[in-house]
């Protein structure tokens, strides 16, 4: 098994993390044996969420009794210290747990330190002190931030968004990491699922020293991380011309699902109706092509321009904008 050390956290965590978003989808039951087989396989890593409604719960049952055997991360969006505690002692008592290997900041707007008036910071510190928190890092889709927490020399590890489609600005934060001696978490390895070649996926990733995070939700997604355990793909000329082709077609604005545009004040699906155009060159169009995602798509004919979605996005993107261009391209299609 390939394993990644996290920075001078010390923790060292195989290449396949367990993201554990995608199990708000699917019943206890289910989440619970999804679970259970990936620590069998030996997917010991998982990473959640105060925000991933569930997944704390689902974790905690499927995990008890074995919470020496695994490394738990989880996160907590709070921006001041009175909402910070109540985060962490909900997910303490949802994972069944009186620690958590790795606390992390979610994707604020900001990077919280000492002295800056939120608290946040120093929360976490008296966390760590009394041993609910034994390291602490920090998320984010912020490159401004992500150079910020890195230069702080606060955090021992930073989660953000990583794959083959990355920019120059993108690996420059990773190698920031490297330089720090700052562990690299790596989320949306597969671009929001834009990326469908999971084990080109896996092997550009490879090449750097990051811990990818796979968002898994069904046993053929797991079976499919697994199987790279003990036998990793290799970054062979076949999938480095399935890498540029995606790069090609991938260039330029898109929309990486992260979602944090939601919510849509008329009840728009930005993250999915945004990629669309995406969808529609790589996937078979009898999945798309529905009077349901019809109905969703003609939402954005309802949009009021309140621009709280583009002041929301990480990426600047010019979300109003973006939502027209992938309306049209699925008009076209669908009046064919």
């Amino acid at each position: 098994m390939q394993t990644v050390r996290l920075g001078r956290s010390g923790l060292v965590v195989p290449r396949n993390g367990f993201g554990a978003l995608p199990i708000q989808r699917i019943s206890q039951a289910d989440a619970v044996k999804l679970i259970r087989r990936a620590l069998d396989g030996g997917m010991y890593y998982f990473d959640t969420a105060r925000f991933y409604t569930d997944s704390e719960e689902k974790l905690g049952v499927a995990l008890e009794g074995r919470r020496h055997e695994v490394i738990i991360s989880t996160k907590t969006g709070a921006t001041t210290a009175d909402g910070f505690w109540s985060d962490l002692e909900t997910s303490l008592r949802l994972l069944r747990t009186d620690y958590v290997d790795l606390y992390q900041f979610h994707n604020l707007a900001f990077c919280p330190k000492p002295g800056d008036g939120s608290g946040l910071y120093e929360a976490m510190l008296e966390a760590q002190r009394q041993g609910k928190v034994r390291h602490i890092g920090i998320t984010n889709h912020r490159q401004r931030v992500a150079m910020e927490a890195i230069e702080s020399g606060l955090y021992e590890t930073l989660q953000y968004p990583f794959s083959y489609l990355a920019t120059e600005a993108d690996k420059r934060i990773v190698e920031s990491c490297l330089q720090h001696d700052m562990g690299f978490i790596c989320m949306k390895g597969l671009s929001g699922g834009l990326i469908t070649h999971s084990a080109a996926a896996y092997a550009w990733l490879a090449q750097y020293e990051v811990a990818p995070i796979w968002g898994i939700q069904k046993e053929s997604e797991l079976d499919e991380w697994l199987s790279y355990q003990d036998n990793p793909p290799a970054l062979d000329a076949a999938m480095q011309a399935v890498i540029d082709r995606d790069r090609r077609e991938l260039s330029g604005d898109f929309c990486r699902g992260c979602g944090y545009c939601q919510p849509c004040t008329v009840g728009i699906k930005i993250q999915d109706c945004n990629r669309m155009s995406l969808f529609l060159q790589r996937a078979p169009h009898s999945v798309y092509v529905t009077q349901e995602w019809a109905d969703e798509m003609a939402k954005i004919d309802d949009c009021v321009h309140c621009d709280l979605c583009k002041s929301r996005c990480p990426y600047g993107l010019d979300i109003p904008n973006l939502l027209v261009r992938n309306k049209a391209d699925f008009d076209r299609v669908w009046n064919r």
